[in-house]
This record gives C-alpha cells, sequence and structure tokens, in this order.
C-alpha cells in the first residue's frame, strides 16, 4: 500500500521549490538546512523521482518537481483560504443561514432590521435558495425550510402554521360571481394557478370538496409564490398559495379568498432546522429567539385576518411529499 504524502515534507519542498535555495526555505521554516535537505531527500524517495537540479547553486525544479510544485501549490492555497474563512467567521462573530426563497423576500427581509438593529456588530449571509443545505459539507448554521418537517437526524422546530386557501384579485372574483353563484361553475370558468411545490395544492382541493376541474383543464404551474401570486394579482386567474406569503396582500384587499365558505387547511409549514450541536452557538441562540417572538405575533395577526375574511375554525391538511417553496 502507498504511504500516505507526508504534509510536514510537502511544506519544506513548497518552500525550496519557491525559494530556490534550503538555506533560505531553512530561514522561512526555522529550522537548520539539514533538516530541510533531509525531507527533500524524504520526498524524493517516496515519489522516487528527482524532483531538484542544481544550476548556478540554485535548486531548479525537474519537469516531475514542477508538476509536484503546482499541485503542492494549489492544495496550500487552499488549506491557507479555507483556514482564514474559519477565523474569519469566529473573529466577525458571522452568522450564515439558508433559506426558502419567497418566504426570504415577501416574510423575512422585512422584518430583519430588527433583527439586526438589536445585535449590532453581527455578521449575517443569508443565501435564498431552494436547495437545502448539507450541514456536513457546507458553513450553513441553520436553515428555515419549507415542508412538513420530517428531515431525519437534524434540530427541527416548526415555527409558522401556515393557511392555504384559493386567493385572486377581487375583479377577477366579480368577473366568475357574474357567470353564477355556483362554485362549482366558477371553477368551471377559472383559470387556476398552482404553486407546484407546495405542500397543499389545487388537485387536493378539488377532491377535498367534490368539485371538478376546468372545463379546459388548462393550468399554469410555478415554482415559487411570488410568481403564482403575481398573475392573481394581474387577473391571470386564482392561485392556490400561503396566507404567510400573501398575508400583505390579502390584509389590503389587493387579493380576497375565493371561497371562504369552503374554508382553507393549515399545517406546520415554515421550520427551523440545523444539527442540534450548531443549537449551542450563541448566535443561531439569538436568531431562533427572536424569529420565535416575530412568528407569534405573526401568527396571530393571521389568525385575525382569517377571521376578518370569514373563515372559522380549521383543519389540517394531509401532507405529501416534502419539497421547498
Amino acid at each position: 500500500m502507498a504511504q500516505d504524502i507526508n504534509l510536514n515534507s510537502m511544506a519544506y519542498f513548497e518552500a525550496v521549490a519557491r525559494l530556490g535555495q534550503v538555506a533560505k526555505a531553512a530561514t522561512e521554516l526555522g529550522v537548520s538546512p539539514s533538516a530541510v535537505s533531509q525531507q527533500i531527500r524524504a520526498t524524493e524517495q517516496q515519489f522516487g523521482v528527482k524532483l531538484f537540479r542544481r544550476e548556478n547553486r540554485r535548486l531548479i525544479l525537474t519537469m516531475d518537481g514542477e508538476r509536484l510544485y503546482r499541485a503542492a501549490t494549489l492544495a496550500f492555497h487552499t488549506l491557507r483560504d479555507a483556514r482564514a474563512q474559519i477565523l474569519r467567521q469566529h473573529a466577525q462573530r458571522q452568522l450564515s443561514l439558508r433559506v426558502s426563497p419567497s418566504f426570504g423576500t415577501l416574510w423575512l427581509a422585512p422584518r430583519l432590521s430588527q433583527f439586526l438593529a438589536r445585535h449590532e456588530g453581527w455578521d449575517m449571509r443569508i443565501d435564498a435558495t431552494p436547495e437545502l443545505s448539507d450541514f456536513m459539507t457546507e458553513m450553513v448554521d441553520l436553515d428555515l425550510r419549507y415542508g412538513t418537517g420530517d428531515w431525519g437526524g437534524l434540530y427541527v422546530e416548526p415555527i409558522i402554521e401556515d393557511h392555504v386557501l384559493p386567493m385572486c384579485s377581487p375583479e377577477y372574483r366579480d368577473r366568475l360571481r357574474a357567470i353564477s353563484d355556483d362554485v362549482q361553475e366558477q371553477i368551471a370558468h377559472a383559470k387556476l394557478i398552482d404553486n407546484v411545490k407546495g405542500v397543499y395544492r389545487w388537485d387536493m382541493f378539488l377532491s377535498d370538496h367534490n368539485l371538478r376541474a376546468p372545463h379546459d383543464a388548462v393550468r399554469t404551474g410555478l415554482d415559487r409564490s411570488q410568481m403564482s401570486m403575481q398573475l392573481a394579482l394581474d387577473g391571470v386567474g386564482m392561485a392556490m398559495d400561503s396566507v404567510t406569503l400573501g398575508y400583505d396582500h390579502l390584509k389590503s384587499g389587493r387579493l380576497v379568498p375565493f371561497a371562504p365558505e369552503l374554508g382553507l387547511r393549515s399545517f406546520p409549514a415554515y421550520w427551523l432546522v440545523c444539527p442540534p450541536r450548531h443549537t449551542n452557538r450563541r448566535i443561531v441562540r439569538l436568531f431562533f429567539d427572536w424569529i420565535r417572538e416575530e412568528a407569534a405575533v405573526f401568527s396571530a395577526a393571521a389568525s385575525d385576518l382569517m377571521v376578518a375574511l370569514g373563515y372559522g375554525p380549521v383543519a389540517s391538511a394531509n401532507r405529501p411529499e416534502q419539497t421547498n417553496n
């Protein structure tokens, strides 16, 4: 079995190759010239090739030495960069989190100034992406995930009970009501806008209420709540989407529920997720405390809004396979 590469010997080799002299390398490394020469001989023996040749009192890399030097330079540069990032993160008190795009833009971003004002001096990095963090390989403190909460091996805490309902512009609702007072007839003439990564979607809603799909059965499927709600705002059709993300539109009346008498679906949908060990970090605990407060205030306001919009008690939705909104 081949021996593992000796990183200590590689450090001696890289210094000699870069400086061209054993004595200069010894001074930089803080060792004797004989120690450097011994390590170079050991490296040549391990690789079975000559790494240097002498020219005018300087050591010149052979072809094999040049190839090894390029690899060693790249490797040490990568290691130094990683060390600098680790030290910088600890020195700067940085919080790094990943959040689902629509939730990050529509819910988290408008509230972040409060957290940053409360914790001045903390650096924050936020990646708004549907990709879930691989905590084994990525330097991420926590995720704010959308889904069903079944992520094994991680600390998982629900923070927001979401409500999902069909919503549209007031003008679009009025056009459907002008066709008929019957909900089935209204659905039959409607354009359905689906959030394809939502936990609760149009097919579930139609099945729950024994309603048939529109006559033309044409739907628009989008993977971002921002886009589906924008189409609803533009009067294109009805979006089956989240009250958490559409709260401002519903409160202002720019969007309205399609049929409050049919009810809505509620379920824990937004979660704090991280390895259990990360909960011991002070900045993570501070962020958890802050977002719990914000979520509690918002959840109370959302419940009040649902009552104002004509909704009564809510039922739980059947949750399909986990997705990321």
